[in-house]
């Protein structure tokens, strides 16, 4: 793995406690905390760079999830081995480091399931937008997917970002997220599983789902319903001018919110 820095700050770790898993952190002086970021379906860990410039309280790590770029030769795939990461990375910190947990997307599912399965790794979980399809679906989602992993990496960028934002990648790029296909059709199976992947009534650990108002508010307010009555523990926020990326578009706004949940955390402790 390079030792050389990526953008904004975020510097690749040499020493990993999952050989072949493509990590990267931001330290701090005093950290009251480390952030561990979990990214989405067809994304990268340098998407939270904005999010790790603007951490000065805590330290940042961030990682390809297995199958995905700089990890895409780590197999095999699975939540379940998804799971076993984050827990690892979340042990490999020092004994007395506290870790919040930030899962965007699909990141928010591997949060829960790490959470759920090993809860003393993790004090807070915060996810935003995280697909709970077995709560509750959002109509239009969960269509049968095709046997060409590529052509479905293409369409999903092509749906959640934007036709024109595919058309404006280079070839090389293009090829990239091709590439990731593999990854990105296990993990949107993985979330129609009979049994569902986890009960989410089982979680000990203080959570809070996050949502922006642009997207899908009133389905998301539904969702953050139900999972409160299952379990009491998951509070809810809703962002302004906030759509599904908002670690790239409202960073600061975001990484302020994470500062005051973990106030609040530590407020009630």
């Amino acid at each position: 793995m390079s030792s050389a820095p990526i953008p904004h700050g975020l510097h690749f770790v040499t020493e990993t406690p999952v050989p072949g898993l493509a990590v990267a952190e931001r330290r701090v002086e005093r950290p009251e905390a480390t952030i561990i970021c979990i990214h989405g379906g067809l994304d990268r860990g340098g998407s939270f760079a904005r999010l790790a410039r603007r951490t000065d309280r805590f330290d940042l790590v961030t990682y390809d999830r297995r199958g995905y770029q700089g990890s895409r030769a780590l197999a095999p795939l699975g939540l379940a081995n998804h799971v076993g990461d984050l827990i690892a990375l979340a042990r490999h910190e020092d004994e007395d480091r506290t870790i919040i947990f930030f899962g965007h997307s699909y990141g928010g599912v591997v949060a829960y399931g790490a959470a759920i399965a090993e809860p003393s790794v993790a004090r807070l979980v915060v996810t935003y937008e995280a697909p709970l399809p077995w709560i509750l679906r959002r109509s239009g989602t969960g269509a049968a997917l095709g046997d060409d992993p590529p052509l479905e990496a293409e369409k999903f960028f092509r749906r959640i970002v934007s036709d024109g934002a595919w058309e404006r990648l280079s070839e090389r790029e293009r090829d990239s997220r091709r590439r990731d296909g593999p990854a990105l059709v296990d993990d949107l199976t993985s979330l129609h599983t009979t049994p569902p992947p986890f009960d989410i009534a089982t979680l000990t650990v203080p959570a809070v789902y996050v949502y922006g108002d642009i997207l899908a508010p009133d389905f998301y307010r539904s969702l953050c319903a139900e999972l409160t009555t299952i379990n009491p523990l998951i509070q809810s926020r809703e962002v302004t001018n906030a759509a599904h990326g908002a670690h790239l578009s409202i960073p600061d706004q975001l990484t302020a919110l994470i500062s005051a949940l973990w106030d609040e955390k530590c407020a009630s402790a």
